[in-house]
């Protein structure tokens, strides 16, 4: 993915880690269109920073298509989606009634990329230079025990990333994976003051970095979650599951 020039839509976008990135690849010279389901926030972001804006709920199949619709008459030259919205719930699965918020889960966080994807993937294979970006975490690589649903939607992603991008080898679409560690964001309760979390403005800093340095880059990953990404490949995977789950509740 280049780092200036580029058409980018990021639903999901209205707080955190989506609306850092958006206003940091806007400065880096790119239009970028912000997406998500609070109107309020969306005039917000449009008044204080420029941006445009669209509604959208990725978990509602039918507010998906019609955000595409209007996005893409909006901005046909778009040639980036990152998939940006997700939401993390902390779980007990040690007795039943957990099975409804497990699905809201995974509605938002595997469903909604995947009807992204599809909403948008023939105009991305017209357009040169197009990137999809997908969002997963360190915990695709390592559980936090309170988030079960989360790290499995975002195990997941990573799968779904890395077998999206052979069928669409040769098709001019790249196919890269964001992998946050925790960042120091309102994902959970508490992670923002969370000494365990990266902080979010060193977090975008790193990721444009690698951006701008690495454009050919099929992942995306800062230092902090190489200690999770790698702990299998390393033989130190027991250790970074134990490091984890006494450290801190709150991981991304």
């Amino acid at each position: 993915m280049r780092i200036s020039g580029n058409t980018i839509f990021i639903p999901g976008a209205t707080s955190g880690i989506g609306l850092a990135l958006a206003l940091a690849l806007r400065d880096k010279g790119n239009t970028v269109i912000v997406g998500g389901r609070r109107r309020n926030l969306l005039d917000q972001i449009a008044a204080e920073h420029g941006l445009a804006t669209i509604a959208i709920d990725t978990a509602d199949p039918a507010s998906i298509e019609a955000a595409a619709r209007q996005v893409l008459a909006d901005h046909p030259e778009l040639n980036v989606l990152i998939t940006m919205a997700g939401i993390m719930r902390v779980e007990d699965w040690t007795r039943g009634g957990f099975a409804e918020q497990a699905a809201e889960i995974v509605t938002t966080n595997l469903l909604g990329p995947i009807r992204l994807i599809d909403a948008f993937l023939d105009h991305l294979r017209d357009r040169p230079e197009a990137t999809i970006v997908t969002v997963s975490s360190g915990l695709a690589f390592a559980p936090l025990k309170v988030t079960p649903t989360y790290n499995a939607t975002k195990a997941a992603i990573h799968l779904l990333s890395e077998s999206i991008r052979l069928q669409l080898a040769g098709t001019g679409v790249s196919v890269v994976e964001l992998e946050p560690p925790a960042v120091q964001t309102d994902l959970l309760p508490g992670q923002r003051e969370s000494a365990f979390a990266m902080p979010l403005e060193e977090f975008i800093a790193e990721v444009v970095e690698l951006i701008e340095h690495q454009p050919d880059a099929t992942e995306i990953q800062v230092e902090r979650v190489k200690f999770l990404r790698y702990g299998e490949a390393r033989g130190d995977y027991d250790q970074v599951v134990a490091t984890l789950n006494r450290s801190d509740p709150h991981g991304k």
